[in-house]
């Protein structure tokens, strides 16, 4: 897997599997988010977004809307109707209010966030965007609309829960790779909100989204900004102050220079539509012709006529053509506009959009899709394609939607168009050959001609990286056997044949060659960048991580396509810091580079040194510091973090990073408490689940619910032991899930035993999602090893998710034994160890309602289990509100401190009627009080589930 990933417009991804660039106006650094992000503007985040190290961009985020880019907001302190305290008053439910963890993880936490950075599209200037910590519960408890697998914020008529900035800060990067004073973006009303800050292609100019909370239901909206980049001076793009930005799909792109493409709240539409309050007819979902219809536990899907014109109310767009000097030009009709994509040469525009019919078992990203070609004034030119809706499409990985699909613009082409198309109907489990077929066209075909063949391909198609009529790397994978192979083709000289460049398995670190580097050409968009040296031969960047078994080497080679030779140009340090190329930036004309005058941006960090950003220069390979970012928590800064391995008992080699607390000595400290904390992982072969990923001196970054915290509370943290769970052959990984999962934890705990640095009678074991699904399994079936469990999100009784969960692709008729045996909900009884579950009250997450918590907490209940069950209003599947995450922190110290630290459960050798009583305490206090009988306490809806 690549450390270099270039989103562009349709989610330009080079590594494993990348897609096609079409046009990127900046560069921006980007920080994970709590957060879905949009499609749409450029981010080049230092890793693929498959590897496991993706979060290690500490505080780089995206400079666009989707959260804003922000990974927390606010800096304000918790509202005082929260009545935060941090006595434990011994009640063990029951409303007590939200609770404050101890002041030590306090700080950690709210410690205030690093700003986000965006360079120029001529990487002559950086923006930082200014954040805020985390939002106020009252935030994310506004109301919102749950349609078609979105989550709507009515008033603004955006996706609900975004994230924002506060603020835009202008640096040039001065000629020594210094950064220049910074400059405030002004003009702006306080208080603002801002979201999708985007460049314009000639970095004269910044675009953005500004939205003023108000109790006028109006001022909520989002209006389109401009600021110019030189004065600093910010003003609304469109004179009309009526004119408001709708931004549930796409939002804005620049178009040119001067002209951006808006998707606006159409001016006639009116109020919303009214709830009737007597229904017209029962709900009726029909299946008379035997379609086989199988899909995934879904969420937050139409449920009726009312959500669907719901749906078309908030998502329907007016698209309108808006030029710098004021005019405005609406262009096509009002639809529900999900992507808008000019062409490399701004004479086109790419619409995408979903109609009707909609469906009640599928969210919208398979509702019927059109896809038009109109000119960027106005004029349509023809339909590329209308796909049906897609309730059908195989639970089989791999499978895919039937029809036209991927269709993008090539980066090197002023106006064409390639897409592939299914030949297997898009059923994985179909043996045909070829299975996927990638097409060109030009925009406008002359003289009748057809679609022309790029290539045939036995795989499922992964995307292209284009270069220029000579090269394209065309790229396909399947995930059955973890193939994934990469073509080499010269798109317009059809005497030259295809030919396979890489034929590897995607689980096989050790071999992954790299992901060509991309350069920005005069159009805007991006293409692999060639590189010449001084004796005339032409070569391509390979930007890779670096994995070996001692641990991630990030590098960039000088590749030679032809002959597959290769040249070592830049290594990261392999003592002390990991390094890695975030990106290009001598990228300023068309044609080859010269290597002698190569300059890339590096990122630098260690064990005890937080990320910093550098410039590098060829041929010198001069190194210039443009960043200057504090440690973000100095009272862990002395802690001690080493990548250990070790070997589970049928040969399987592990890994894991193991962290001892500040000040830690082990000969006057001893065994401390432990808290494991780690997710399953599923591969193919042992040799691959046995290599070593990410770096022993990478930064520990630690977030807001991150088991590092309890560092700060003289905790051993074992993070992220590779837990692999491995099929071979004709064998399923999850034939033999709890036996792989049990021995793998039983290789964790003998190491950390076996150093001294954990006390084998206080080890915890944690996770969230499937990390919440293997806890409880562990309590279940390997109590010996654990004193207690924190289980958040999770899914605990797989026969709610009949059709695929996680990799499982069977469904529960197919798999029954499997299903079952997985299911921790099964094997409640023989949970005898605390476990304390977590989970978000408006969980969004295909698999983890929050039903399975509520049903796992009541089957524990009725055994006798000591366990607590802890609701958080209005969180989804992960957690934002600062009261939410504190009291989530609160609950897992006090846990720890309880069970762990103190063990003052005995529940193994308890009385049952002692473990009764324990149980009622623990989770019946509310229900005694209220006199109320527990069964009817358990029988009473939480969420309207």
């Amino acid at each position: 897997m690549s450390s270099i990933s270039i989103l562009h417009r349709s989610c330009l991804r080079l590594g494993l599997l990348p897609f096609s660039p079409l046009r990127a106006r900046a560069t921006t650094l980007r920080l994970p988010l709590p957060l879905p992000q949009p499609r749409r503007h450029l981010h080049l985040p230092r890793r693929s977004a498959m590897s496991s190290a993706a979060s290690r961009l500490s505080h780089i985020a995206a400079a666009t809307g989707g959260g804003g880019g922000a990974a927390g907001e606010s800096n304000e302190s918790p509202p005082a109707a929260s009545a935060a305290t941090q006595e434990d008053d011994g009640l063990s439910s029951g409303d007590m209010g939200y609770r404050l963890p101890p002041k030590e993880i306090q700080d950690i936490v709210d410690a205030p966030p690093l700003p986000v950075l965006s360079f120029s599209p001529n990487k002559d200037k950086i923006l930082f965007l200014k954040r805020r910590a985390l939002p106020p519960l009252s935030d994310i408890a506004k109301p919102e609309e749950k349609l078609a697998g979105l989550r709507i914020d009515g008033n603004s008529n955006t996706r609900s829960r975004m994230s924002f900035y506060t603020g835009i800060s202008i640096h040039k990067l001065l000629d020594d790779g210094t950064l220049g004073p910074e400059k405030e973006v002004h003009g702006y009303p306080v208080g603002a909100r801002i979201n999708f800050v985007t460049w314009s292609q000639d970095g004269r100019h910044i675009s953005f989204s500004i939205r003023v909370d108000e109790e006028d239901s109006k001022s909520g909206k989002l209006r389109v900004w401009i600021a110019d980049v030189e004065s600093g001076e910010a003003r609304p793009l469109f004179k009309s102050p009526e004119i408001y930005l709708n931004a549930i799909f796409d939002s804005f792109v620049w178009v040119n220079d001067c002209t951006l493409l808006v998707c606006t709240i159409p001016a006639t539409r009116g109020d919303p539509p009214h709830k009737p309050s007597v229904p017209s007819g029962p709900k009726i979902q029909s299946n008379e012709s035997k379609n086989v219809v199988q899909a995934r536990t879904f969420q937050d899907l139409l449920k009726d006529e009312y959500d669907a014109k719901l749906f078309d109310y908030y998502a329907t767009s007016q698209l309108v053509l808006a030029s710098l000097d004021g005019t405005v030009k609406p262009i096509g009709p009002p639809a529900i506009y999900t992507s808008v994509d000019p062409s490399p040469d701004d004479k086109y525009i790419m619409l995408s959009s979903i109609h009707r019919p909609y469906s009640y078992i599928v969210p919208c990203g398979r509702f019927p899709k059109k896809v038009e070609l109109w000119t960027v004034d106005g004029k349509f030119i023809r339909e590329l394609c209308d796909l049906p809706l897609a309730e059908d499409i195989p639970i089989t990985m791999s499978s895919v939607r039937k029809g036209k699909r991927s269709i993008n613009w090539r980066p090197d082409k002023p106006s064409m168009l390639y897409w592939v198309e299914t030949q297997d109907g898009g059923d994985a489990k179909v043996e045909v050959s070829p299975r996927d077929i990638v097409y060109m066209e030009n925009a406008e075909p002359i003289n009748g001609e057809h679609p022309e063949i790029l290539h045939k391909l036995d795989l499922r198609y992964a995307g292209t990286s284009w270069c220029d009529e000579s090269l394209a790397l065309v790229y396909e994978s399947w995930f059955k056997t973890r193939k994934i192979r990469t073509w080499v083709l010269s798109p317009d000289k059809k005497d030259v044949s295809p030919r396979v460049l890489f034929d590897r398995s995607s689980e096989d670190v050790y071999s992954d060659p790299g992901s060509p580097m991309m350069r920005r050409t005069v159009m805007g968009t991006y293409v692999i960048a060639k590189i010449k040296k001084e004796d005339g031969n032409i070569y391509v960047l390979l930007n890779g991580m670096g994995a070996t078994p001692e641990g991630n080497i990030p590098f960039l080679d000088l590749f030679d396509i032809n002959t597959g030779s290769k040249e070592r140009i830049w290594e990261s340090d392999r003592e002390k810091y990991y390094e890695t190329v975030v990106a290009l930036m001598s990228d300023k004309t068309d044609g080859e580079l010269l290597l002698d005058q190569l300059k890339i941006l590096t990122s630098k960090e260690s064990k005890t040194e937080n990320t910093q950003y550098y410039l590098q220069t060829w041929p010198e390979k001069n190194q210039v510091k443009i960043t200057n970012f504090p440690h973000p928590y100095p009272q862990l800064a002395s802690l001690y973090k080493e990548m250990i391995r070790y070997q589970r008992k049928d040969g399987v080699q592990l890994t894991a990073n193991l962290y001892l607390p500040p000040g830690y000595d082990s000969s006057k400290d001893g065994p401390l408490p432990c808290l494991v904390w780690s997710y399953p992982g599923e591969f193919k072969s042992k040799d691959a689940a046995g290599q070593v990923r990410g770096s022993p001196n990478e930064f520990p970054g630690i977030g807001a619910t991150s088991p590092l915290l309890w560092l700060a509370r003289g905790f051993v943290i074992l993070s992220g032991p590779t837990i692999p769970i491995i099929g071979e052959g004709d064998e399923e990984a999850n034939d033999r899930y709890v036996e792989q999962l049990v021995t793998s934890a039983e290789a964790a705990v003998e190491e950390v035993v076996k150093r001294g640095v954990a006390h084998p009678d206080k080890i915890a074991v944690g996770g969230h999602s499937y990390g919440a699904f293997m806890t409880a399994n562990l309590l279940a079936h390997a109590p010996h090893l654990f004193c207690c469990g924190i289980a958040r999100s999770g899914a605990y009784n797989r026969t709610l998710t009949p059709f695929g969960f996680q990799n499982e692709d069977r469904t529960l008729w197919e798999a029954t034994n499997t299903y079952v045996e997985m299911s921790p909900f099964m094997s409640a009884n023989k949970i005898k160890k605390p476990i304390l579950l977590i989970h978000g009250e408006q969980d969004n997450n295909s698999g983890t309602l929050t039903m399975q918590s509520d049903r796992f907490f009541n089957a524990l209940k009725g055994h006798g289990a000591l366990s607590r069950l802890v609701i958080l209003p209005f969180e989804s599947h992960g957690y934002s509100a600062r009261e939410s995450i504190m009291h989530v922190l609160w609950e897992t110290d006090r846990w720890l401190q309880n069970y762990c630290v103190n063990g003052t459960s005995k529940v193994d050798s308890v009385s049952e009627a002692d473990s009764k009583n324990k149980t009622l305490s623990a989770s019946g206090g509310s229900a005694a009080r209220e006199g109320l009988n527990p069964e009817e306490l358990s029988s009473l809806p939480r969420s309207l589930l």
